[in-house]
């Protein structure tokens, strides 16, 4: 079976749907009965997809595509150049890892998509106005066309049939977890922070959109560290590239004078990743909505902390071991008493993945939600 799985993304740094595209080729390119994955990105992802994605099975093939990184060009590609490149690798299944136009009759293979979340309509904010309206029709027209759905948690889908309540649900659409593997990691410590010494801080991985809350997070960071409850040896480490709220935070951390306790890091690799989860004091998510999260999955099998919004999707993919907060008027003082009771507990090592987010389980669902796509 040959998975062609477009990845052509905006971001020129790595983002949550870039790594999305890089766990499906993984994790079915190790199963027997996929014999090639073929990844197509943009020449500007080419440079982070080489030094950031361990891509090295003899499985996965990366197609490069030399096109302006415009929406309209993109956009363009999409709907004429990917059913004309389709055509020439022949693949099985296309798999969509985000949503885009196309159009289904132009592509004589099965055409599935990842619906990561509902933003479009949960968080106009993220995209801006007139840019938004777009956005809801790539995601209408995607889900329209697609043989089938593969939606990242059941939150994500509930809200798929809530702002979707016509849509052809009898077409096969299913749960398929992202899956959380760091055997493949050695753990090291991030170039931009290792001439740092006894280095000690507080994570948050998560893009500058507003839904990940990082100003409220900030604002906490900053009290915890005026009370007292932080030693002030102790920083706060965003991981996560630039995007509409990074202006805001910029200037949330001058105006607070923070500019040496709070630093945002990008476009590190799974080994820096894994070393940060694993010697953090504390892993906050502070977020009001999402799809499904992979940094707090991660979190749970390696950092010994973990604080997190009150959110349903959180309480579907967390578990016992995370510290839950509401959001709402009394966010801060939530936040505060919740991390505080956090730092308060020992330590405790986590080195086991739940079943449901491990790479075989999700290669066999993956499988399976294909072999009923070819089936019908």
């Amino acid at each position: 079976m040959h998975i062609l799985i477009p990845a052509l993304h905006r971001p020129s740094k790595p983002t949550g749907v870039c790594r999305h595209a890089v766990n499906l080729a993984q994790c079915l390119a190790e199963t027997d009965e996929v014999t090639k994955v073929t990844l197509i990105i943009g020449n500007w992802q080419q440079k982070y997809f080489e030094e950031t994605f361990q891509l090295f099975s003899p499985k996965i093939n990366i197609i490069t595509i030399s096109i302006k990184n415009s929406s309209l060009s993109r956009n363009c590609w999409f709907l004429f150049g990917l059913p004309q490149l389709a055509d020439r690798l022949n693949p099985d299944v296309i798999h969509l890892s985000f949503p885009f136009p196309f159009v289904r009759q132009w592509f004589e293979a099965p055409v599935v998509a990842t619906i990561h979340d509902l933003y479009p309509y949960h968080c106009p904010e993220n995209f801006g106005y007139p840019q938004v309206w777009f956005n809801r029709w790539f995601l209408k027209q995607c889900i329209n066309q697609s043989d089938g759905l593969s939606c990242v948690s059941q939150t994500t889908l509930n809200s798929l049939k809530h702002y979707f309540p016509n849509t052809n649900f009898r077409k096969q659409v299913s749960v398929i977890y992202n899956y959380v593997d760091f055997s493949h990691a050695s753990p090291r410590i991030p170039d931009k922070i290792a001439s740092e010494e006894h280095f000690e801080f507080i994570l948050c991985v998560g893009q500058h959109r507003k839904n990940k809350n990082l100003d409220l997070l900030i604002h906490v960071y900053h009290s915890l560290q005026k009370s007292g409850i932080l030693r002030p040896s102790v920083k706060l480490l965003i991981v996560g590239s630039s995007g509409p709220e990074t202006e805001n935070l910029l200037y949330q951390i001058q105006t607070l004078t923070l500019q040496e306790k709070v630093l945002l890091l990008s476009s590190i690799n799974d080994d820096e990743l894994c070393w940060l989860y694993k010697n953090c004091d504390l892993f906050v998510i502070p977020s009001s909505t999402e799809g499904f999260c992979l940094p707090l999955v991660e979190a749970l099998s390696l950092s010994p902390r973990v604080v997190c919004s009150n959110i349903s999707v959180f309480q579907e993919v967390g578990s016992s071991n995370c510290t839950y907060f509401k959001l709402g008027n009394d966010s801060i003082s939530n936040l505060i008493e919740a991390m505080t009771l956090s730092l308060s507990q020992p330590a405790i090592s986590h080195h086991l993945t739940e079943l449901r987010f491990s790479k075989s389980s999700i290669a066999n669902q993956l499988l399976n939600f294909y072999e009923t796509i070819q089936r019908t």
